[in-house]
């Protein structure tokens, strides 16, 4: 069994290293796909032994599907420049390519642990986050602009490890990107013709609120699930903000 890891990155100097840094090891081969970085990502990457390919980005499934192209290997291993193996995934992983057995499975999924604001997040809905990173390159696909989702023809496994995910560096580059995200599912909200946008803008906020502090017990994660809560619900009020204002650029 042999793995390509495979990264996207925009700007990520001072985190792209102990990414790369967590692979080593498990990674036959790394490729990392940089969307024209200003800062020293590239040259970081390519101290790690990556292969580095520059691509314009025009959103997150597209630029993921390119990586997944470049990679030569039948296994990809998906990470974010903003996150790290666990030592006990990396353990898990190379257990596998150790393994002289077929593995059955297509994929598996990856319990993704976030340090946000200072802590570990137990709840909020962003533990354990489960998601499919590790999978064979034939039968996978990457669907969606923002959020995007793995597709997968196939069995799916499970490893227990974590991956540890250092997100937004503080609250402000929280905002920012939740603004630029709110951008393009504004986008697909009017490609898609959704109705009683104002509608969702007045009651879903609130709901949102409500499922990340309440229901996911983002109140037994302290201040940053209060901001979590608070930040999720204003995105959702963002995105049909400016659903709105592009239906009725559009005439709609």
């Amino acid at each position: 069994m042999k793995i390509s890891v495979a990264i996207i990155a925009f700007n990520e100097a001072d985190r792209i290293g102990d990414a790369l840094e967590s692979c080593r090891g498990v990674a036959d081969e790394i490729v990392v796909v940089d969307s024209f970085s200003t800062d020293r990502t590239v040259e970081i990457a390519r101290e790690h032994g990556a292969r580095v390919c520059q691509h314009a980005f025009a959103d997150f499934g597209s630029q993921k599907n390119f990586a997944l192209d470049e990679a030569q290997y039948e296994w990809v291993l998906n990470l974010d420049a903003d996150e790290r193996l666990s030592g006990e995934l990396r353990e898990e992983i190379l257990k596998l390519k150790g393994s002289r057995g077929e593995i059955v499975a297509a994929c598996f999924s990856i319990k993704r642990k976030t340090f946000y604001l200072g802590r570990w997040i137990r709840h909020s809905g962003w533990y354990p986050d489960r998601k499919v990173r590790l999978f064979k390159k034939e039968k996978s696909r990457w669907s969606g602009r923002v959020h995007e989702a793995l597709l997968v023809d196939g069995e799916m496994g499970r490893l227990d490890g974590d991956i540890l995910h250092y997100t937004y560096r503080d609250m402000d580059d929280h905002i920012k990107r939740m603004n630029r995200y709110s951008a393009m599912q504004a986008e697909d909200i009017a490609a898609r013709g959704k109705k009683c946008l104002f509608f969702r803008f007045l009651i879903l906020p609130w709901v949102t609120f409500l499922r990340f502090y309440i229901w996911k017990l983002g109140m037994l994660d302290g201040f940053p699930g209060l901001v979590i809560a608070l930040v999720s619900s204003w995105a959702t009020a963002m995105k049909y903000l400016k659903a709105i204002a592009i239906k009725r650029q559009m005439g709609g």
